[in-house]
């Protein structure tokens, strides 16, 4: 009897546990798709799109669509190895809020100014680099002659 009641006790605390999880899960999914980071994916689709041949690129669209809440499953499980529920619904709030909505809102617009900074230093970083890379030598060149036969 004491087994029974223990499989029972164990069987419901392990339901309990997969239930809070896939409550966990939930909140993560809807923090991944209200704090933009599921427009990513959506947004190098386009790009994806464009080395696909024209006559493939309906199927692959298909296909590429079907892969994302696997993606997205993935993402969620590496949230919740980081995050607490606390964290999760903390970030929540904060998307949820007029804040947090227009940083979603803007994240496109600032990535792409970043984007073009990120550039321009680097040419900045490269005519830096010039100045202090070593001169190397010019070697002198030779001609092969080929030996007549």
């Amino acid at each position: 009897m004491k087994k029974v009641v223990l499989s029972i006790a164990v069987v419901l605390i392990a339901q309990m546990s997969m239930a809070q999880e896939s409550s966990f899960k939930k909140e993560v999914l809807k923090l991944i798709s209200i704090s933009g980071a599921d427009a990513q994916m959506k947004v190098v689709k386009p790009q994806i799109l464009n080395m696909i041949p024209e006559n493939k690129k309906e199927n692959f669209s298909k296909e590429f669509d079907a892969s994302l809440p696997n993606m997205y499953d993935k993402i969620a499980k590496i949230y919740m190895e980081i995050y607490t529920v606390e964290d999760i619904k903390a970030m929540i709030a904060f998307y949820e809020s007029p804040v947090g909505k227009k940083m979603n809102e803007k994240a496109g617009e600032l990535g792409q100014k970043s984007l073009q900074a990120g550039q321009e230093w680097a040419q900045e970083l490269q005519e830096i680099m010039s100045k202090y890379k070593e001169e190397v030598p010019t070697q002198d060149t030779y001609e092969v002659i080929k030996p007549k036969q």
